[in-house]
């Protein structure tokens, strides 16, 4: 089974609590190649100036990097749909495929269901109506109209579509009935929300049947963040803590691993020496680990051979 592992910038710079991770862009690129080589895939996109400077960091970071997947943080309601997957597939154009969209509920979020459960489902009726959008701009060939409860398009088109033209890859989360059954719809990947092993595995089993409803329940991968606090970082992120030295860290990862969660997003180690010590230390003991542990099953009617022969022999 394949692990990937994304770096997830804290909201702060540790040194300066007033900027953010990408506020320095120089500074940032340093960190990027960094990041790439230390053995993360991915890099979160999440700048607390919003969307816009968002689609910014995400071309410049594309530029600075060779293989590293950009995780586009993106709201639904802030650009009109058409002028957004234009916007989109040029940048999956520019990325050779390196670039996918993580799809957060603002304003509201699942904190929210309860004492706004209106506002909550009107939020998420807007996600799906504009994802559905999206990629029938990707894929379609030819202009189309749409009139929806949400968004109204005209002769919507895309001309030149990125590398893929079904879209980019879709990064979703929540918890309430009406965020899973819009997840299980789009997501290819659910990030997961913080919680003991049993919660976390029942979760998944209720993404995979609201995915199962569009016959979708074997296309999902699972991530789920995981802080490290050795690092004192000022991330807000909510994440699985574990505190201790990366040998502890990284085998107490390996439960998670067995739910079938295929991806680790590392929150807010964001200095040189924390990124470079996750690298070398807990990635690599993790995938060390689940090699072995992996090269200790049994695979079906391996020793066959050798129980045929001791029977004969006996």
């Amino acid at each position: 089974m394949p692990f990937e592992f994304t770096h997830v910038p804290g909201k702060t710079q540790p040194a300066d609590p007033t900027a953010p991770f990408f506020y320095d862009f120089a500074e940032t690129a340093t960190k990027l190649s960094l990041i790439e080589d230390i053995g993360f895939q991915k890099i979160v996109v999440d700048d607390p100036a919003g969307l816009l400077t968002n689609m910014d960091i995400a071309a410049r970071a594309l530029d600075r990097t060779s293989s590293l997947e950009i995780v586009l943080t993106h709201w639904a309601g802030v650009i009109d749909p058409t002028v957004s997957a234009r916007q989109l597939a040029a940048l999956d154009a520019k990325s050779g495929g390196r670039l996918s969209l993580r799809m957060l509920s603002e304003p509201l979020n699942d904190d929210d269901a309860e004492t706004r459960p209106v506002g909550h489902t009107v939020v998420w009726q807007r996600i799906d109506e504009y994802l559905v959008l999206l990629k029938r701009l990707w894929s379609n060939d030819r202009p189309f109209d749409h009139e929806g409860a949400f968004y109204s398009v005209s002769g919507g088109y895309v001309p030149r579509k990125g590398p893929r033209s079904v879209g980019l890859s879709i990064r979703m989360g929540g918890r309430s009935g009406t965020a899973l059954r819009v997840a299980g719809r789009h997501a290819d990947v659910f990030e997961l929300t913080p919680g003991s092993l049993d919660e976390i595995r029942q979760l998944m089993e209720r993404v995979c049947n609201a995915a199962a409803e569009h016959g979708r329940a074997g296309k999902l991968r699972f991530a789920l963040p995981v802080r490290i606090r050795s690092e004192g970082n000022a991330s807000c992120q909510k994440a699985v803590e574990f505190v201790g030295p990366p040998a502890q860290v990284a085998l107490s990862l390996l439960p998670y691993a067995a739910l079938g969660i295929e991806e680790f997003m590392i929150v807010g180690v964001d200095r040189p020496g924390g990124i470079a010590a996750a690298g070398r230390e807990v990635i690599a003991l993790l995938r060390n680990s689940l090699t072995r542990r992996e090269a200790d099953v049994p695979q079906p009617g391996a020793f066959a051979p050798r129980v045929i022969r001791e029977a004969r022999a006996g």
